[in-house]
């Protein structure tokens, strides 16, 4: 049903989980731990997923709580229970408050969880290609900071994400990149087609992440396209699902 990074699971009084599509109550393509409230999947199927993946991190369903995500840059501060209705517009959630899980959504992109165990701060950030390149993961840590967590303590863990074997793109797409920084063409490889090329997200995570002075890095390595217990965007896009399943991946303090 889950997965763990092991620098996370060695801090006290912290729970985590990067969770499978395993373990829920969803049917058919969204089989079957589906958290995406922005899914075609059934409501009342998608609050039980969500209240499962609440349980297993020890708090309630009302404090297990999501961004509206929009591929942005920008970081929310939570200090208590939102609802669907009053969620920010953020792709990223950090809190010093105990008992309150906060987490992302992700069918490829890339799901990034941090710690600072001394200060007691946490964060999490749905890190796509965009929010990664237009900076996400320096918001998330900046917002950790102004809660009291020290960049040399955070301890950072990626996730599940869409790897380079399997992420191909077109030129528009490197050449993106490379107006940013030159220096980030060398987050491809040449692809089979022509005129396309393999891009390394995990890697362009981890290196935006030491860029920010993050010292501690976990990455668990799985691949969202290949590995059938993720879902994917890019795969139900290939089999002409029509839609797909969402993954959380989430962390918590437990009380101090």
């Amino acid at each position: 049903m889950m997965l763990a990074s092991p620098l996370l699971t060695a801090i006290p009084g912290l729970r985590h989980a990067f969770f499978t599509r395993e373990g829920g109550v969803s049917q058919g393509i969204y089989d079957s731990l589906n958290g995406g409230i922005g899914s075609k999947d059934d409501a009342a199927n998608v609050a039980e997923n969500r209240a499962r993946m609440a349980a297993a991190l020890g708090v309630a369903p009302t404090h297990f709580l999501t961004a509206f995500q929009i591929h942005s840059p920008d970081a929310a501060t939570a200090s208590a229970p939102w609802d669907n209705a009053t969620r920010p517009h953020a792709d990223a959630i950090v809190t010093r408050t105990a008992n309150l899980a906060i987490g992302i959504t992700t069918a490829d992109c890339g799901p990034v969880l941090f710690a600072d165990p001394s200060a007691r701060v946490i964060g999490a950030a749905h890190a796509g290609w965009k929010g990664a390149l237009t900076g996400v993961l320096e918001s998330t840590i900046d917002a950790m900071t102004q809660l009291g967590a020290e960049r040399d303590r955070i301890v950072a863990a990626i996730g599940p994400l869409i790897r380079q074997r399997s992420y191909e793109v077109g030129a528009e797409f490197v050449a993106r990149f490379t107006a940013a920084d030159p220096a980030y063409g060398g987050f491809f490889v040449s692809s089979q087609r022509d005129g396309h090329a393999m891009f390394d997200l995990a890697g362009f995570i981890r290196a935006r992440l030491e860029r920010a002075g993050i010292l501690m890095i976990d990455d668990l390595g799985d691949d969202t396209y290949s590995d059938p217990r993720f879902f994917s965007y890019r795969r139900s896009v290939h089999r002409q699902e029509g839609d797909y399943g969402r993954h959380i991946h989430a962390i918590a303090l437990a009380d101090a």
